[in-house]
């Protein structure tokens, strides 16, 4: 696992939105950040340097910003792995160094992963009070039909975390589920067995990320099952754009804190004069650019220095 100096060092100089190289496989399908290809029995995913905001995605990108959420996805996989079993492949090195050939880059934005049926739900687990489930609370004091004590301000923290599923769309926005609709979605053991997991990664997620001075607001998992019906654990796990982390220190009840992830890029699209929020977007400016690679960086540098 390489320290956030060490992986600040290998970042390209600029955004990587296409591949510098061929991957020696068929493309199967293309992400607004990801690339995925076909390896016969299992996938490569490629995480690129693109980002989108309010489902736009912008020109240029942020430089090495999908090496950063690649390793930190390892990261957490192999933390987690005693929690769930993932999808990376136990011989995944040897796959993007010696099957494929792949340069240094692209090793490192890269995943050699299981071929798997993800299920039709995300398993989002929150331990905060904050945006969607902030707004749900302040109509009927419930989150996806989740009842909640009343009094509760904006970041509360919850008295317990809570599972709150979406669906998982393939365009548009994933929409908040109750647990009964989830149920006659997947099935009550599969929704039993990945609320379980789901609140247990919550749980050891929120410990470390704590020692590191950062709180775990809220974040979602992905699962996916084999031909025999065995869960595990895919995607991305536990990295900024798939999880709400604020800075400890700044922590306010009563006001969300900034967030580690694409916040300063929303934020500074709110200022743009003219753009309704379609495609295309406007050219970030290098200021922000280099402040949301900042922000990206420090909170991977963060979490694996406490665990190291």
């Amino acid at each position: 696992m390489l320290t956030g100096e060490e992986l600040q060092k290998a970042l390209p100089k600029t955004p990587a939105r296409e591949l510098a190289e061929t991957i020696p496989a068929r493309k199967i399908a293309s992400g607004k950040v990801r690339e995925i290809y076909d390896l016969g029995e299992n996938v490569l995913l490629v995480a690129t340097d693109r980002i989108s905001a309010f489902d736009v995605v912008l020109p240029g990108g942020i430089p090495g910003r999908g090496i950063i959420l690649t390793q930190l996805s390892h990261f957490w996989f192999e933390q987690t792995k005693r929690i769930a079993p993932n999808h990376i492949l136990p011989d995944e090195q040897k796959i993007l160094s010696q099957t494929l050939s792949l340069g240094r880059d692209s090793q490192l934005r890269s995943m050699a992963v299981r071929k798997l049926k993800p299920l039709a739900i995300e398993c989002v687990v929150r331990g905060y009070l904050t945006g969607s489930g902030w707004s749900s609370y302040q109509q009927d004091r419930s989150v996806c039909g989740i009842a909640l004590p009343t009094g509760l301000q904006q970041a509360s923290q919850l008295p317990e975390p809570i599972f709150t599923p979406t669906t998982k769309a393939a365009e548009g926005h994933d929409m908040p589920v109750t647990p009964a609709e989830a149920t006659a979605i997947v099935g009550q053991d599969v929704f039993d067995e990945v609320k379980r997991i789901s609140l247990e990664l919550y749980r050891f997620g929120s410990e470390l990320a704590k020692k590191a001075g950062i709180i775990l607001a809220d974040t979602k998992f992905e699962f996916g099952q084999d031909e025999n019906g065995q869960l595990y654990l895919i995607d991305e796990v536990l990295t900024p754009d798939s999880s709400r982390y604020w800075d400890a220190a700044e922590y306010r009840v009563g006001a969300s804190p900034a967030s580690y992830d694409k916040q300063i890029i929303r934020d500074y699209l709110e200022t743009v004069d003219g753009w309704n929020k379609a495609a295309p977007g406007p050219q970030l400016p290098e200021e922000i650019v280099s402040k949301a690679q900042s922000r990206y960086l420090e909170v991977y540098s963060k979490l694996v220095a406490t665990a190291g």
